[in-house]
C-alpha cells in the first residue's frame, strides 16, 4: 500500500516534469537548463541544501496537521491560523524565560505553541462536534481571526519596547533553539518534526485511536454504529492537528525569527494541503513531500535568476503534480494502475515458478 502510494507520487512528479518540459519548449526555454537551475538552487551547495531543509521544516509540521485531520475526513483548512497562534503563544511567553535553563525554556516554548494551536483547532472541533458547524468554513475563518489577532498583538500589547516597529519583544536567548552546522539555520526543529512524523504514523496505523479515526474517515455512519465516540474523537483530533501546526509556529519563533512579526507565515498551512495530498496522508511520506516542496521553493529564485523563468513556475509544477495524482484516482486510471500492479505481481509469480529462477 505504502509502496503503491509512493510509486504513484513518483509517477505523478515525473509526468508533471514531462508536461512542463513540453510547455517550456513551446515557450522557447530550455527544459534541461530550467531543471538544472532549479536543482542547483535547491541542492547545489551546502548553503542551498541546508536552506532547503530549513524551508521544509514548517511544511512538515503543517503537513502532519493536515494528515491527521484529513485521515478522519475532518477537512482542516486552518493549519495556517493554528501555526500563527502557536507562534503567538510562543512569542508572548518567550521574553519571560530569561535565566531559565535552555532545555526547559525550549520545552516551555514548544508546549506554549502546542497549546495555542490545540486551542485554535479544538474550537473548530467543538463547533463541528456539538453545533454541526462545517469545519471547512470554521477553520478558514479562524485563519483570518488568527492573522488579525497577531497583527493587533504586535501593534499593541506585545510591541517591542521602542514601539518603532510592529514587532514583539525578542524572546530570551535561553529559549533559542539548538542550531546544527552553524552558520546554517538548520535547527533542532527538523529533528522534532521527524520524530513527530514517526509518532503520527504509529498513532494512525498502530493504535486503537488511529483505527477509530480512519474508520470515521471511511464511513462516519458505520463508525457511529460500531460505537466509536465520533464527537469526542472530532474535538480530540482537530485539537491534535492544531497542536502539530502550533509547534511548527513555536519552532519558527524559537529558531528563526526570535520574535513576532505581522506576517509569520507565507501560507505554509495552505501549501501543506498539497504536501499532505502528494504524500497520500502518510506521515512518513510527508517528510519527503515537504522536502520536495522546500526544494522547489528554494530553487525557484535561482531558476529565475539563471534562466529568466518566473519563480511562479514552481506553483505550476505543484499544481500539475496534484492534478495528476487526482487523475490517478479516477475510475479508469485507477483500474489501469491496478492492472499494472496485478501484471507485475503475475510476472513475479511466473518468474518464481521457473525452476532455478
Amino acid at each position: 500500500m505504502i509502496l503503491s502510494s509512493l510509486a504513484r507520487a513518483v509517477a505523478a512528479i515525473l509526468l508533471a516534469g514531462v508536461i512542463l518540459a513540453g510547455v517550456l519548449l513551446a515557450l522557447g526555454a530550455s527544459p534541461a537548463g530550467v531543471f538544472m537551475a532549479l536543482a542547483q538552487g535547491a541542492f547545489g551547495n551546502w548553503y542551498a541544501l541546508t536552506d532547503t531543509v530549513v524551508k521544509s521544516t514548517p511544511l512538515i509540521f503543517t503537513g502532519l496537521a493536515i494528515s491527521v485531520s484529513f485521515s478522519g475526513a475532518l477537512w482542516n483548512i486552518g493549519a495556517d491560523g493554528q501555526l500563527v497562534v502557536g507562534a503567538l503563544a510562543a512569542g508572548a511567553i518567550g521574553p519571560h524565560l530569561e535565566g531559565c535553563p535552555r532545555p526547559l525554556a525550549i520545552a516551555i516554548i514548544l508546549i506554549a505553541g502546542a497549546l495555542g494551536g490545540a486551542a485554535w483547532g479544538g474550537i473548530c472541533g467543538w463547533l463541528r462536534a456539538h453545533r454541526d458547524t462545517n469545519e471547512v468554513i470554521s477553520t478558514i475563518m479562524m485563519n483570518f481571526v488568527a492573522a488579525q489577532l497577531l497583527s493587533w498583538s504586535v501593534h499593541g500589547p506585545l510591541i517591542e519596547a521602542s514601539g518603532a516597529y510592529p514587532a514583539s519583544t525578542p524572546i530570551a536567548e535561553s529559549a533559542h533553539m539548538y542550531m546544527f552546522f552553524p552558520p546554517s539555520r538548520v535547527n533542532l526543529g527538523i529533528v522534532i518534526a521527524i520524530v513527530l512524523a514517526i509518532a503520527c504514523s504509529l498513532l494512525l496505523f498502530k493504535t486503537a485511536v488511529g483505527f477509530q479515526l480512519r474508520a470515521m474517515g471511511r464511513n462516519r455512519r458505520a463508525a457511529t454504529f460500531f460505537g466509536i465516540p465520533i464527537a469526542r474523537l472530532t474535538v480530540t483530533i482537530l485539537a491534535l492537528s492544531g497542536a502539530l501546526a502550533g509547534i511548527g509556529g513555536a519552532v519558527q519563533v524559537s529558531a528563526i525569527t526570535h520574535r513576532l512579526y505581522e506576517k509569520m507565515s507565507p501560507g505554509w498551512g495552505f501549501e501543506a494541503i498539497a504536501v499532505a495530498l502528494i504524500a497520500r496522508l502518510n506521515p512518513i511520506g510527508i517528510v519527503a513531500s515537504a522536502l520536495l516542496f522546500g526544494a522547489l521553493d528554494n530553487g525557484s529564485q535561482a531558476m529565475q535568476r539563471a534562466q529568466g523563468v518566473s519563480a511562479e513556475l514552481v506553483q505550476v509544477i505543484q499544481a500539475l503534480v496534484i492534478m495528476i495524482l487526482l487523475a490517478f484516482d479516477t475510475p479508469v486510471l485507477a483500474q489501469l494502475w491496478s492492472a499494472l500492479g496485478r501484471s507485475k505481481v503475475a510476472a513475479a509469480g511466473a518468474v518464481s515458478e521457473v525452476p532455478n529462477a
